[in-house]
């Protein structure tokens, strides 16, 4: 009896380690708690097509990482994708006139924003709005408009 309680006292400790381990390696993967809201300020951007970017998408510069997407919302009035960004407060230095545009990361990867520092002496602040944004660049359109238009060609030609 004594041997059975030591074996399901031994896989009962290895269960929970293994979900530790799970937990720790799922917190790791998806940077939750890396920009908090102490050591951060928010900007805004506006974009008129935001593609498939997320909430929780990183936000970088020169390709590094230096915050995430906090909320995506549709204006109203506009018709435009509101972009509020969390960055953290170690690039507290940006430009006030930086620009922000959509990126994919790889050919089919995940959207994000890189944002491209400007040259004013001016920083930005906790609620800016960033007025440079280009938009997400969507496959479908650009594979549409290369086949109407290689078929108006072909049609000219003959």
């Amino acid at each position: 009896m004594k041997i059975n309680q030591s074996v399901e006292l031994t896989s009962g400790l290895f269960m929970l380690l293994g979900l530790a381990a799970l937990l720790f390696l799922a917190f790791e993967a998806t940077d939750v708690g890396s920009f908090g809201d102490a050591g951060s300020y928010q900007v805004s951007a506006r974009f008129t097509n935001v593609g498939d970017l997320k909430p929780r998408a990183p936000v970088a510069v020169a390709g590094v990482n230096i915050g995430t997407i906090d909320s995506i919302e549709l204006e109203s009035d506009t018709f435009e994708a509101v972009v509020i960004m969390t960055i953290s407060a170690d690039y507290d230095q940006l430009p006030d006139d930086t620009s922000a545009s959509i990126y994919t990361k790889g050919i089919l990867g995940d959207k994000y924003i890189e944002l491209e520092p400007g040259g004013s002496p001016d920083y930005l602040q906790d609620g800016d709005e960033l007025f440079i944004s280009n938009s997400a660049v969507v496959l479908e359109k650009l594979v549409s408009k290369y086949l109407f238009n290689s078929d108006s060609d072909s049609s000219e030609d003959e």
